[in-house]
């Protein structure tokens, strides 16, 4: 275990700052979606009013600005790419950083045994406790039990109660839609302490003016229609439906592009299924933000998403955007307007509004000039206003939760 302390100093002003205590699994702001997020609130951290102190498992890199209490880390066994804090004999030396430290708020990001061990903590002490709800893990289940129904069944079960009992105790959740809402309602998990909170978008690194056809036709080597697809390789996204109409195209003798921005488990996996695809592992937000604009077509299979930012990224990148018809994307993407929703289970679905969008360039500037007035909406100094305005409604001991949500 290794401790980096910062000195507190309180002498610039006279009042008194709002103390959090900030849970995560990993605090690097590249990782994924989630972290990226995080690091939205943290570098808009106003030091005069608050506070934060860090608990992870996974250091952040480079120079950062406040305390890190950093704890042994361990690999998931499914999913090699991503780590844990680990608690052996970690509770006692969390138990006295937390009791030094007196934090007025607890922020926990993930429903883990440190997410829970904060959770019980917060309890105990009566100190309120807010998380995002970052990952929709019960829907998660049918990819890694080969979708059969005994199993999944019994497992979304399970997974369903663990994060009931979690965020049912949480005193308030951000959740990105209404419709995820409702469905967790549907479940049986409270919902009067949840609230939308959607995530923003950096609209100065991802929009239309970045487009260049020169560089990503030297990337293709050709000048094809390029299909893209941006997110981490993991099964829970529906790669066998990206992988089918990768195929599809082939079977039809269609000139496309696969350009593939991201990494995971099974890479592999899809660059031996994909052989003609082209993937990038590790891409600068600057490359990627290009890759958008220049790109023809932005096609995201996914149910399982409580929010994709990559959705968002490419409909400010000027992308028409063919997606699943899931969850996470029903209050976001609307039918025809701003976007495509498709059969997740039907690769010729997206293709078929390829085609239709191939031959309609009035169309696909509409739903363009649309998506990108709608997410014109989502900007970060404005969400993270309001999620530092709750947390000093969480931290006042005289208001009530449940109604300031």
């Amino acid at each position: 275990m290794s401790v980096f302390l910062y000195e507190r100093n309180d002498c610039t002003t006279n009042m008194k700052k709002i103390r959090v205590a900030f849970f995560a699994e990993v605090l690097v702001k590249e990782f994924d979606g989630a972290t990226r997020t995080m690091f939205q609130i943290i570098e808009r951290i106003d030091t005069v009013k608050y506070e934060f102190l860090f608990f992870c498992g996974v250091a952040p890199e480079g120079d950062f600005d406040h305390e890190v209490f950093h704890m042994p880390s361990l690999t998931i066994p499914f999913n090699k790419t991503y780590k844990m804090a680990s608690m052996v004999g970690m509770g006692p030396k969390i138990t006295e950083k937390l009791e030094s430290f007196a934090p007025d708020v607890i922020h926990i990001s993930t429903p883990s045994p440190l997410g829970y061990y904060a959770l019980k903590h917060g309890k105990t002490h009566d100190i309120p406790v807010i998380s995002i709800y970052h990952a929709h893990f019960m829907s998660h289940i049918k990819y890694y039990t080969n979708n059969t129904p005994v199993i999944t069944q019994v497992l979304e079960h399970a997974v369903v109660a663990h994060a009931k009992s979690f965020y049912d105790r949480c005193d308030m959740v951000y959740l990105p839609t209404g419709e995820l809402i409702t469905e967790l309602d549907g479940h049986g998990f409270k919902t009067n302490h949840m609230k939308v909170w959607r995530r923003g978008i950096d609209l100065d690194l991802f929009n239309p003016q970045k487009k260049d056809k020169e560089y990503i036709s030297n990337l293709v080597r050709n000048d094809n229609p390029n299909i893209l697809f941006v997110g981490r390789l993991v099964w829970e996204k529906n790669l066998e439906c990206l992988i089918n109409m990768y195929d599809l195209v082939r079977e039809r003798g269609l000139k496309y592009n696969f350009i593939i921005a991201g990494d995971g488990v099974v890479r592999p996996q899809l660059e031996k299924r994909m052989p003609q695809a082209f993937f990038m592992k590790h891409t600068k937000q600057s490359v990627l933000a290009r890759i958008y604009a220049s790109a023809d077509y932005f096609v995201f299979p996914s149910m399982t998403e409580t929010y994709s930012n990559a959705i968002g990224e490419a409909m400010a990148s000027g992308l028409p955007c063919l997606v699943a018809d899931g969850r996470g994307v029903k209050g976001f993407v609307k039918q025809g307007i701003n976007g495509f929703l498709c059969n997740a289970d039907d690769p010729a679905d997206f293709l078929k509004i390829m085609e239709i969008l191939h031959n309609q360039p009035v169309l696909v500037k509409s739903i363009t000039n649309q998506a990108y007035l709608d997410v014109m909406m989502l900007r970060w100094d404005q969400l993270v206003s309001q999620y530092f305005d709750d947390i000093s409604l969480l931290s006042s001991s005289d208001v009530d939760v449940e109604a300031a949500s």
